[in-house]
């Protein structure tokens, strides 16, 4: 991860691979954000690298974990599960289908809400996704201690905690 320095304004920050990041000034009152910021964009760069080889976007592989894990869900449980909204879950849903990843069918409880399962081809890409993952978690924690590890979980569990706290208003 990239180390901020002191200095001017718009001053880049290096990267352990040399790249450069220019960090405006008014980034300096929140070097945490900033961090995670970067931290995030990165992370989804990689991911889509990475899930691309199997056919899917990054979030794609979300759904298809819930769906694995659970079984059929209604959509709008994926909803709430992945905290998403509607019209995200819709077109990733659809393109899930559309690359025979997915089918979608009436509820029989209700057939006014919609019931999203994996086929076989998408069952056949969960080896696939865990093998992304845990690519995708060595590129991210590579060189980390257990402990380390253990403290980056840790600290990102307690800002998702404050995060949400703030988002519900609290």
């Amino acid at each position: 991860m990239s180390r901020s320095r002191s200095g001017n304004a718009g001053s880049p920050e290096e990267a352990a691979d040399g790249a450069t990041v220019p960090v405006p000034a008014s980034a300096r009152t929140g070097p945490v954000s900033h961090a995670i910021f970067r931290v995030a964009r990165l992370h989804r760069m990689i991911a889509g690298q990475l899930l691309r080889g199997v056919g899917l976007h990054p979030g794609q592989e979300l759904v298809m974990m819930q769906l694995w894990e659970l079984g059929p869900q209604r959509q709008t449980d994926l909803v709430r599960l992945l905290d998403s909204d509607a019209a995200t879950m819709t077109r990733t849903v659809q393109r899930l289908e559309q690359a025979g990843f997915v089918r979608r069918s009436p509820c029989p409880d209700d057939r006014r809400a919609v019931l999203v399962e994996s086929t076989v081809a998408g069952r056949a890409l969960r080896h696939e996704v865990e093998r992304v993952w845990t690519e995708l978690e060595e590129a991210a924690t590579g060189g980390l201690t257990a402990e380390e590890r253990t403290a980056a979980l840790r600290a990102l569990e307690r800002l998702e905690e404050n995060l949400a706290r703030t988002a519900a208003g609290g």
